[in-house]
């Protein structure tokens, strides 16, 4: 595949993974009791945290344990959903999310607890932006594990 063709792959794997977890925030938040909160700007934040989760599956080698590059992308998934909650839910206040009613919370945008969902997330994504990868653009097999 044309160096191209793989970019517009990763965008449309940002698009879909970002969907995907757009929809996912629609379903919790209506469950919830609160479709008020849904906003058009998680979509855009979803996929904009959706690169750096395809782009640790398409870059890290496959000797890179899984729980380790769900864990680096969780990280900067909390770090980006910090400036965004900053400028969101605080100098645009938008109200868009709120944890200031959970422990070790920075300023009501990012916490601990919510930072284990983005790990599990990211544990969950990787693999099917890998296979999804794999299926359209052919290449190395994905695999977890050390081979031997």
């Amino acid at each position: 595949m044309r160096k191209s063709g793989k970019w517009i792959l990763s965008m449309l794997l940002w698009t879909w993974g970002g969907t995907m977890y757009f929809l996912l925030e629609v379903l919790y938040k209506t469950c919830r009791g609160a479709p008020e909160r849904i906003s058009w700007t998680m979509l855009v934040l979803a996929v904009i945290l959706c690169i750096p989760v395809e782009r640790a599956g398409s870059e890290l080698p496959w000797e890179c344990p899984l729980w380790l590059q769900a864990l680096a992308c969780s990280a900067l998934v909390t770090v980006v959903e910090l400036a965004a909650g900053l400028i969101l839910n605080v100098w645009l206040d938008l109200g868009v999310w709120d944890y200031s009613r959970l422990p070790f919370n920075i300023l009501g945008q990012v916490c601990p607890q919510f930072m284990a969902i983005w790990w599990a997330l990211c544990m969950a994504f990787i693999p099917l932006f890998d296979w999804m990868r794999y299926a359209v653009a052919g290449g190395e097999r994905p695999y977890y594990k050390r081979r031997r």
